[in-house]
């Protein structure tokens, strides 16, 4: 591994630092300085030359400062001579912005994407992306990492009688269908159309969720706006408790307060491809730097990233009959 050279921005260097331990090698140093300008400067402390090189920076807020940092570090690393550029970006905040939805509206996902190839991404390493349509924005290979087998894990350990999972909207109820597949539950999604960033109205719920204990799977939550009105609806047609499991837990403005206090949830589970927020306790993670780390170590090696989810997501490879949870 000593031809791997891993540098990190300000964005989440905790998550960087984990997936250096599962893979032995040591967080390079990088210096980001601010001139009185406000112009941003890097400085890549490590030797590139001809090596392997991999910046991990999720776009959390705030989002356009870390962007400028994970361009600026990937130019730094061409303009160094990696032999290859890896951006690793657990969190891409602007898959949401995927289509044209409204007359002159930018769709700032594709351009971003650009911006990246520009700067001297030679490949993009990412994981659950909003919509995925957004991985044919690239001009680079793009390797899309699933995490529903991580959280998946976290409920098989508890009794999920008279349990089904509910997708907050349609376009997520294919993996919302993935993720109740590995617990062997049914499944149901909400029609959702949304107004406002933090403002949604659920039209109705497909499928049977009378009576039921539910566990609501969503790829992101911001300001937790969607989920209080699905649960609202949930409650309308006779459900009981809900767990609420995402991947993407950013938790922004009163989403905090809107989940933890509610009186439906049991828990809240998400991942740590975005920082944890300091004042909830409670809030369950899961860890998926080790999912990067493996990720990164086939990619060095030129070896398939489908077969590491085979079993769990059809999409990156061969279902199996069992789990691979053993």
């Amino acid at each position: 591994m000593r031809e791997i050279v891993v540098f990190s921005g300000n964005a989440h260097r905790g998550l960087a630092r984990a997936i250096c331990s599962h893979l032995g090698l040591r967080l390079s140093p990088t210096d980001i300085r601010r001139f009185s300008n406000d112009c941003l400067q890097v400085q890549l402390q490590e030797n590139c030359r001809q090596r392997d090189v991999y910046i991990v920076q999720p776009l959390v807020p705030p989002t356009q400062e870390h962007l400028m940092e994970l361009l600026l570090m990937c130019d730094t690393a061409r303009g160094s001579s990696a032999a290859q550029v890896t951006a690793v970006i657990p969190h891409f905040s602007y898959a949401r912005s995927d289509k044209k939805d409204a007359s002159r509206i930018s769709i700032a996902g594709r351009l971003v994407a650009d911006l990246l190839s520009a700067s001297g991404a030679n490949r993009i390493l990412t994981m659950n992306l909003h919509a995925p349509q957004v991985h044919g924005f690239f001009s680079v290979p793009v390797d899309h990492l699933t995490a529903i087998g991580e959280l998946a894990r976290h409920f098989l350990e508890r009794d999920l009688t008279n349990h089904v999972v509910v997708s907050p909207d349609l376009g997520n109820a294919k993996t919302a269908t993935q993720f109740a597949r590995l617990l062997g539950l049914p499944v149901a999604a909400a029609s959702k159309q949304r107004l406002a960033d933090d403002r949604v109205v659920i039209d109705a719920i497909v499928g049977d969720v009378a009576g039921k204990d539910v566990i609501v799977l969503d790829d992101e939550i911001a300001t937790g706006g969607s989920i209080v009105e699905l649960l609202d609806k949930l409650a309308e047609q006779g459900c009981g408790q809900a767990a609420v499991a995402c991947t993407h837990g950013l938790f922004t403005g009163k989403a905090v307060e809107r989940l933890r206090d509610h009186p439906m949830i049991t828990e809240v589970v998400t991942t740590d491809t975005v920082p944890s927020v300091d004042n909830w306790p409670e809030l369950q993670v899961c860890s998926v730097s080790s999912l990067f780390a493996e990720a990164i170590a086939r990619i060095h090696g030129g070896e398939s990233i489908s077969s590491m989810f085979d079993g769990v997501d059809p999409t990156h490879g061969p279902p199996q009959p069992s789990l691979p949870f053993d």
